[in-house]
């Protein structure tokens, strides 16, 4: 995770230099994203989404970029989603937005969610499709940040939260064109196949 602590400022920046593909991002993670319950969000970040999104607590392995976020006034935590450091069933939704191309164990980080969701609690997971124009791009570039990231099909990720105990799934899709090209912010569309980063909703 060095790249993120030595190149947290690059990549915070990115959200500003896109802010079509930024905020058409919001709006689709707000279709699903509960409101006025208590969320998680793993992988956190710089604080971005959860700040945006009014999710109260983070957690994430990097220092630097969990400096950022507490400056967005998210409440975090140091740590990794396979092994998180609160009760059972203490939060109403999880979030992981983007970082689950990230981590080692991605079943053991949806396992761990679950843990920490209460009964019929919600899992948002917003992610590049593996097989749309934006991770066919994303994997070619190989990005100083995207060429370590393991990029998933929404028909995996489908897959790996039927395991991890998951259920009643809705997805939603958005950036129909390279973020550097976007101008305006798209409105979500239900679904998955046509945009470049999908959110995936499933209940416990």
């Amino acid at each position: 995770m060095n790249v993120f602590d030595k190149r947290c400022k690059q990549y915070d920046a990115w959200y500003d230099t896109h802010k079509a593909a930024f905020f058409s991002e919001l709006a689709a993670l707000r279709k699903v994203i509960p409101r006025n319950k208590k969320g998680l969000e793993i992988g956190v970040g710089t604080g971005r989404f959860a700040a945006a999104l009014g999710i109260s607590m983070g957690i994430d392995p990097s220092p630097a970029m969990l400096e950022q976020a507490s400056a967005r006034g998210v409440n975090v935590r140091r740590g990794a989603g396979e092994d998180i450091a609160f009760f059972d069933e203490s939060f109403d939704y999880v979030a992981i937005i983007i970082a689950l191309c990230f981590v080692e164990d991605p079943l053991k980080v949806l396992r761990e969610s679950a843990r920490v969701l209460k009964k019929r609690g919600r899992i948002i997971i917003g992610i590049i499709d593996k097989e749309s124009f934006l991770g066919k791009s994303y994997r070619l570039k190989k990005s100083v940040f995207y060429g370590q990231a393991r990029f998933f099909t929404i028909q995996e990720i489908t897959a790996l939260l039927k395991k991890a105990g998951f259920r009643v799934f809705s997805y939603y899709q958005t950036i129909t064109e390279l973020p550097e090209k976007m101008i305006a912010v798209e409105r979500p569309k239900k679904g998955f196949g046509k945009g470049g980063f999908v959110v995936v909703s499933a209940k416990k």
